[in-house]
């Protein structure tokens, strides 16, 4: 029988400081992409694309990103009193959203180290992980891409993107090949994976993006990778274990990536959200077009 990916795991114990001073009171991940946290924007995509349990792994200081997804009574009272009624739908929606289990992670080490501690509540089961900061725009929601792959591969899919030149210095970078003619050529089977290689030592210009659909054997191969760089434990070390027993697919997803972890991405963002706002939209652009850049 074919398994199917219910859990998505969101790794959010990170302590934001390219956002400092912002960062210093509050999660990143409850920084407001036009008055959506960035972080709600992932876990829409993961309901889109069929998850049902949503595992959020948290830190010291993340209790926001906890009341956001939780009901607030005081909130629901005071908004149905004042019968404001189409605000009062929104905040109920967050709170109806989905089911949310919460893993303290003591010490940020690593995403490797943020995927292990969702161990027992994935179990013996395929899932997800989202990066927060990266933000998909796409027609079809990007993890439902991927799940999409998985179900027909039954094998761990990495989101991956076109990156030419310096950048890719940046990301991790898949060592790989086309697979058959499904998906449009879109998929690539992995052969090797080199984590910020210098551009000139890249094996290709498919870099890894923050959307991963994983076995559970990835649990075992992160159990017994070693640390590494800073004494963290990189995925992506333990994928490279991964690939000794099974099969792991690089897909190139269709859709537009926001690097909401960066200053420059964030803006840019909030920018092109806006403008595709129905409530917010024309009057924006037209307050843009009046700019003297």
């Amino acid at each position: 029988m074919k398994k199917r990916v219910r859990k998505a795991v969101f790794p959010a114990a990170g302590l934001g400081t390219r956002f400092l001073p912002a960062t210093k009171a509050q999660p990143k991940e409850m920084l407001p992409l036009v008055d959506k946290p960035i972080i709600q924007y992932g876990v829409e995509e993961a309901m889109a694309a069929g998850c049902d349990q949503i595992i959020m792994i948290t830190g010291r200081g993340k209790t926001a990103i906890e009341d956001h997804f939780d009901v607030s009574y005081e909130l629901e009272k005071m908004l149905e009193e004042r019968n404001k009624t189409e605000l009062l739908t929104v905040v109920r929606q967050i709170s109806d959203m989905i089911h949310v289990a919460y893993v303290r992670q003591k010490e940020a080490m690593g995403l490797g180290h943020a995927v292990l501690m969702a161990r027992e509540l994935v179990g013996d089961e395929p899932f997800a992980v989202l990066l927060a900061d990266d933000i998909m725009d796409a027609q079809v929601p990007c993890l439902k891409q991927m799940i999409d792959v998985f179900e027909e591969t039954q094998s761990s899919v990495l989101a991956t993107q076109v990156v030419e030149g310096p950048a890719i210095s940046a990301y991790g970078v898949l060592d790989s090949k086309p697979a058959d003619g499904r998906f449009g050529g879109r998929l690539y089977e992995v052969s090797n994976l080199v984590e910020k290689p210098k551009p000139q030592d890249a094996p290709s210009n498919l870099a890894i993006i923050g959307r991963y659909v994983l076995t559970p054997g990835i649990f075992e191969t992160l159990a017994r990778t070693p640390l590494g760089t800073g004494g963290e434990l990189q995925l992506t070390d333990g994928l490279k274990l991964l690939l000794a027993k099974e099969k792991i697919y690089g897909y190139v997803v269709e859709g537009k990536r926001h690097d909401t972890g960066d200053k420059l991405g964030f803006l840019k963002a909030t920018v092109e959200f806006a403008l595709k706002r129905p409530d917010l939209g024309e009057e924006f652009r037209s307050w843009l077009k009046q700019l003297q850049l």
